[in-house]
């Protein structure tokens, strides 16, 4: 069991996780920071996010977390305390995405957190930690994916993107990227009442889902330039199917799951590029430019647009909304209150 009681220690509010022989709890619960895990970086942290792997952690819908016990939370923003590592020095602030965090390490929905330095990237000026954390995981992802299209040679000019899952955090900031670089968004989603909040970010059209989500032919009418999808599944294989001769697909989800019902026709006999987006062991270098792109193409006034605020005490029933879909955007954690 934790230090959770230890009088000799400072505390932290924590959502955690705990598995033993008496079965699987998750607690907003006081946790002793002498309980904190090995780290070369203190910090403490002002905002964390509440994303679809860290509701799967809380719920146990999947089996996301590794060890126990667990503080959940990909993402964290906060001001360093004590460092051991060359690279930060007590106050200065601070962006932590993936690398594990929440599932084998602890994470973000906590006030406090001991990190590997190596895993940090600096705050963004021109955002706030609040504003970092309504981009998080979600939107570097998202900015990962534009990276790739536009690496690919993917322009404007050559016809409209697809991006699916358009109203979540990946999808939302995808828009609002493509829409800044000059390109045509369309945004498939399952919440066709959302398409006024599409619009406002930058989509174009908005789709259905269901034109994407069911099996359908290896080879398909050619519809787009290139694709953003954090989908997977029947969707992901329609949109390759669809994506012009010479286009690319950058892929960095499994909402709808994790199989890829499709065949070799796209990449063979068009010449279409499937990219894999991995968020969550990128290398330095990658992550420092899509929070520069983040920084430079995102308005203050997109973000707010995204975004809904909770405390720490909200997230196991904000986990719970997560899943069961009922979201738009982004979930913002004040973990101070």
């Amino acid at each position: 069991m934790l230090a959770m009681d230890d009088t000799t220690t400072a505390k932290f509010s924590a959502v955690l996780i705990e598995k033993d022989d008496a079965g699987r709890r998750v607690a907003l619960t006081s946790v002793a920071e002498s309980a904190l895990p090995d780290g070369t970086v203190d910090i403490d942290v002002e905002y964390s996010t509440l994303n679809y792997k860290d509701a799967l952690a809380i719920t146990g819908a999947s089996p996301v977390v590794r060890s126990f016990p667990m503080v959940p939370g990909i993402d964290l923003a906060g001001i360093v305390t004590d460092s051991a590592h060359p690279d930060w020095a007590k106050g200065d602030r601070v962006v932590l995405n993936g690398w594990g965090v929440g599932e084998t390490h602890w994470g973000g929905l906590a006030q406090r957190a001991r990190l590997d330095g190596d895993w940090l990237v600096p705050l963004p000026e021109a955002f706030t930690a609040r504003q970092a954390m309504a981009i998080g995981t979600a939107g570097y992802t998202a900015s990962l994916c534009v990276s790739a299209l536009l690496d690919h040679g993917v322009r404007p000019e050559q016809g409209e993107v697809l991006v699916t899952g358009a109203t979540g955090g990946v999808g939302g900031i995808a828009i609002a990227l493509l829409t800044a670089a000059g390109f045509t968004v369309a945004a498939a989603t399952g919440k066709t009442d959302e398409a006024d909040y599409l619009r406002r970010l930058g989509a174009a059209t908005v789709l259905d889902r269901a034109e994407l989500g069911a099996g359908g032919k290896p080879l398909q009418k050619e519809r787009w330039a290139g694709v953003v999808d954090s989908v997977g599944s029947h969707t992901l294989a329609n949109a390759c199917a669809q994506t012009r001769y010479g286009g690319a697909v950058a892929a960095c989800g499994l909402a709808q799951g994790m199989d890829f019902p499709s065949s070799v026709a796209p990449f063979i006999l068009r010449g279409v590029t499937l990219y894999g987006i991995d968020s969550v062991m990128a290398p330095r270098s990658r992550r420092d430019a899509a929070w520069s792109r983040l920084a430079r193409d995102l308005a203050a006034d997109t973000i707010e647009a995204i975004v809904e605020e909770i405390t720490l005490a909200d997230t196991i029933a904000a986990a719970e909304r997560l899943i069961a879909g009922t979201v738009r955007g982004r979930i913002v954690v004040d973990v101070n209150r």
